[in-house]
């Protein structure tokens, strides 16, 4: 076997897309690079805003491929992913200017689409780009019942509903990969609203959907925790440049983490290379997640002594 990454002739989806800035996009990205075939599901809000994007040519730097060639999505679907099924979302929802044309935007409809259009089996990769806290700006203990549960839904159960429903669109040997980070381990000061609580959620489902979809049909389901990186997500987390800053500071490579470490990350384990690891949390962070204490502390004793 070939030491490289080689997706050709496999198919994935990548659910989060909404513009070039994200670990979703960079994911897509390099899963193409690697020759896959790419498909996308995007916020309805989002959509009509990425689509003119791409429209206009406004991202096709970011849309280059190494080596040669663009980026081109085979499919673009609506997708709000804290609906299981159309029924779920209320009339207000789907009856919203930026969601009433595009058709059945829940996860059951997603992969009715695909199925409808591709047929089944028609995927060997499936990536959960997905996170939303109405309320992560406030700390915990001022986080309202709906708030949390809302985080847990868009951001957790959302990769349950995932793989329960494109499992059976996966064909032998399907990868499902999530995204999450290191608060769902640790306490990190002004991730709020439920987030950290999430995370740790979607950390403990990829140990069980493991299990389950290994025995039900061969899947493989993996998390990556990668550390802080200013998307435009991210950004509304108000504390994201402070974070950063931290980090950079405090992991043993000192360098600010690129989306396109995380995106190469994630190639390799819904490659064949990584056909022995299912039910891992792989830390993209520059070593981030080992440091028990302040990188300077051991320099400020140095200079005491």
């Amino acid at each position: 076997m070939s030491l490289s990454i080689d997706l050709k002739g496999k198919r994935a989806f990548v659910a989060g897309v909404a513009d070039d800035g994200g670990f979703g996009f960079a994911i897509a990205k390099a899963l193409a690079e690697a020759g896959a075939t790419v498909c996308v599901g995007t916020w309805p809000p989002a959509l009509n805003i990425f689509e003119t994007l791409l429209r206009r040519g406004k991202i096709d730097a970011s849309l280059a491929l190494e080596g040669g060639g663009t980026l081109e999505f085979e499919r673009i679907v609506p997708l709000d992913a804290e609906y299981d099924v159309l029924t779920d979302a209320p009339a207000e929802i789907r009856e919203n200017r930026r969601y009433k044309d595009r058709g059945d935007f829940s996860i059951a409809g997603a992969a009715a689409l695909f199925e409808a259009e591709y047929g089944s089996p028609c995927f060997d990769v499936v990536v959960h780009s997905l996170a939303n806290g109405p309320e992560v700006k406030k700390p915990l203990l001022e986080t309202s019942r709906s708030g949390y549960l809302s985080a847990m839904s868009a951001s957790a159960y959302s990769f349950v509903s995932l793989v329960s429903r494109f499992g059976p669109l996966m064909r032998p040997g399907g990868s499902f990969l999530c995204l999450s980070y290191l608060a769902a381990e640790r306490v990190v000061p002004g991730y709020g609203g439920g987030m950290s609580s999430a995370k740790a959620a979607l950390e403990s489902d990829t140990r069980v959907l493991a299990f389950e979809a290994g025995r039900k049909w061969g899947h493989r389901v993996n998390a990556i925790s990668a550390g802080p990186y200013a998307s435009r997500a991210a950004s509304a987390i108000g504390l994201i440049g402070r974070m950063i800053d931290h980090y950079e500071k405090n992991a043993p490579i000192v360098q600010p983490l690129q989306a396109e470490e995380v995106g190469r990350a994630a190639a390799f384990l819904c490659s064949p290379l990584a056909s022995a690891i299912t039910g891992t949390t792989l830390h993209v962070d520059h070593g981030y997640h080992a440091m028990a204490v302040p990188a300077d502390l051991g320099e400020a004793s140095e200079a005491e002594g």
